[in-house]
């Protein structure tokens, strides 16, 4: 909701602008006034809707034009002030002032004000007065009210004011069709998604408990039992459908809605919708989807206990018949209150666990909800919003894990999810790799990686669940993902795939190792297609040769068609976890680590003398064996570690 408002008072000479403007100021009446009053503030703390007030008077005259215009075009709200005994300047608002605002381009609230109601001889009904303002108002949609007053008397002063603060924060267009008497279908569709919200049990019905926690959440005041009681019979006598078995329905939220609007009191309404994130024009806000959130560098986003839960619930909720799925019919109830399933677009749920029908299981539902953090936590946000999390803040249900550095120098990773990239020649049997994880059938059928393809699954380990995310890039993508530091540094794991079938399959390993730098990421080598002959690899040294020169374990064998895959991704899952065991040419790194410590020592045995506290320490970072290193052999070490004795 803005926090300013800027009211402009226009209208022909001699109606009272100023008179009206000075009146309110003063509390009283003014007999003399300048022709044009400056512009005048009130602070937010003296206004009903706590909110800033710019108060701006206009002259009429030929002189005035050009600043009278430049004032139309920055109002949040304009009165078109009438004099009651002068029918000429009332005849003039739809003639001349409200066709000079749209010439203008404006587009702002109108409020009629009728001045000098002290000089009208005799009374005028409600009926009259309508049927002179209700044809404008047909006519043009922006006029919003009309309001009567005497600056003289002064009566209705603060009124007209305070009617035109409400038009600018609680305006009736986006809401009503004054003409048809109806609500409009914006919010319609906006009303409806927060009764589903509310609807905690959906059964289609707010019970007394759901309508007082709506009333908590949007007017922070439990809902008194009479009160709710005047509700319901105040629905009862106006509709045929509003209350069933002493629960509001959906028919009966609107009616009272439309009821709220048609009575003046637009404030309640607009205070739901904001309350459930609305901006004024009926969509979501972007703060309200995208709360800040920082995520430093060289960290990732997972849920939090508390996203696991609201997770969880969500799903035992809509699974209705008590399968422990989702199925279409469910999961299309479960994004009605959002634009839609998030995962449309990657063939879901081929992406994670579901049942024999095709019904996401409770842990592929909550796999998919941890891949998509994991990816892209800003989605998750969202649709936190769209689905109703209850809590703020919204960002409760996610957790920034440490950093990946951090992690791998302390040697213990505190993360939860895991990013591994898949890597192979086409045909090399990645998708089916993929497939077989997120317990997919096998697919006989060869068909070409097109797009980015993303799978998940929970992996245990020591009787810890992890979740282990898989991508396969195809060769579209492969190359603009390898070559973008920022993206490789996101990997947990990177797997290459060659058919140990093919003879030219793990040159396409060897070459793409050459081409990017990848060497920072802890590896697996997976030969895939064992069930079938083992072919010579055209390469100048084979695969399991190639790996142990890289200081890591060869190749694991695997056959997704018969059902072999060795436990790979138990493998991949615990490298994750233990990265240092898995970095290419880390057994030469140690090498290089220990050549430069024996060396440092050495000398200075030599050099200064072998203190008592050296020889200790060398005893212990360099005892053969210890700490990784290898063993020594040298004249010089034996003699260091034996304490100078030859």
């Amino acid at each position: 909701m803005r926090r300013d408002v800027r009211i402009l008072l226009v209208g022909d000479e001699g109606v009272g602008k100023s008179t009206i403007v000075t009146s309110l100021i003063k509390e009283d009446f003014v007999a003399h006034v300048q022709h044009i009053v400056p512009e005048v503030t009130i602070p937010p703390e003296v206004t009903p809707e706590n909110v800033t007030t710019y108060i701006v008077d206009s002259g009429a005259g030929p002189q005035d034009r050009t600043h009278l215009e430049s004032e139309i075009r920055k109002a949040h709200v304009i009165c078109v002030v009438y004099s009651i005994d002068n029918p000429g300047s009332f005849d003039r608002i739809p003639t001349y002032w409200l066709p000079h605002f749209r010439q203008l381009g404006v587009n702002v609230p109108v409020i009629l004000v009728g001045n000098k109601i002290d000089l009208r001889g005799g009374e005028v009904t409600n009926e009259a007065l309508e049927a002179e303002i209700i044809p404008i108002m047909n006519e043009f949609k922006e006029v919003e009210t009309c309001v009567e007053c005497s600056a003289k008397t002064p009566l209705n002063i603060s009124e007209v004011f305070y009617f035109a603060q409400k038009a600018v924060l609680h305006p009736t267009a986006p809401l009503y069709d004054s003409r048809d008497h109806v609500l409009k279908p914006a919010c319609i569709a906006a009303l409806i998604r927060i009764f589903k919200l509310c609807d905690t049990n959906k059964d289609g019905l707010l019970d007394a408990s759901e309508l007082n926690e709506f009333q908590r959440k949007c007017f922070d005041a439990p809902l008194q039992s009479q009160e709710l009681e005047g509700i319901k019979e105040t629905v009862k006598k106006n509709t045929d459908d509003g209350v069933r078995d002493e629960c509001l329905t959906q028919a009966g939220f609107l009616y009272l809605h439309t009821s709220f609007i048609q009575r003046g009191r637009l404030e309640t309404t607009w205070t739901v919708l904001r309350r459930f994130g609305y901006a004024e024009d009926l969509r979501l806000t972007e703060p309200f989807l995208s709360p800040k959130f920082d995520v430093p560098s060289d960290c990732s986003v997972e849920l939090s206990p508390l996203g696991y839960r609201f997770f969880t619930e969500l799903f035992e909720v809509f699974d209705k018949d008590q399968d422990g799925a989702l199925n279409n019919d469910e999961l299309q109830e479960v994004f009605s209150t959002s634009p839609g399933n998030p995962w449309s677009a990657q063939k879901f749920p081929d992406t994670t666990l579901s049942d024999d029908s095709g019904a996401v299981t409770l842990q592929g539902w909550l796999a998919q909800w941890s891949m998509t953090t994991l990816l892209d936590h800003r989605t998750t946000l969202a649709y936190l919003a769209y689905l109703g999390y209850p809590d703020e803040p919204r960002t409760g249900a996610l957790q920034v894990t440490r950093p990946r550095k951090i992690d791998r120098r302390k040697g213990k990773v505190t993360r939860n999810v895991f990013l591994c990239y898949v890597c192979g020649a086409a045909g090399s049997g990645k998708t089916s790799l993929l497939r077989s994880f997120a317990g997919k059938p096998f697919n006989p059928v060869y068909e070409p990686t097109s797009k980015m393809v993303s799978v998940v699954n929970a992996v245990d380990i020591d009787g810890s669940e992890k979740y282990l995310v898989l991508q396969e890039f195809g060769s579209r993508y492969e190359a603009e993902t390898l070559r973008n530091n920022k993206k490789t540094d996101v990997a947990d794991v990177i797997v290459y795939v060659h058919d140990s079938s093919d003879t030219n399959s793990f040159s396409y390993i060897s070459n793409l190792r050459q081409q990017y730098s990848l060497d920072h990421i802890p590896t697996l080598f997976v030969a895939t297609k064992s069930d079938l002959d083992l072919a010579l690899q055209r390469h100048e040294v084979q695969p399991d040769v190639y790996c142990r020169r890289l200081g890591l374990q060869v190749p694991v064998a695997v056959s997704v068609k018969t059902g072999q895959t060795a436990d790979v991704f138990h493998a991949i899952c615990s490298i994750a976890m233990n990265p240092h065991s898995s970095i290419p040419g880390g057994a030469d790194r140690a090498m290089t680590a220990a050549a430069k410590l024996r060396m440092y020592f050495t000398l200075t045995a030599i050099l200064g003398g072998c203190s008592a506290g050296l020889i200790m320490v060398a005893r212990t970072l360099l005892r053969p064996g210890g700490a990784g290193l290898p063993s020594w052999s040298t004249p010089w070490a034996t003699w260091l570690l034996g304490g100078g004795k030859k």
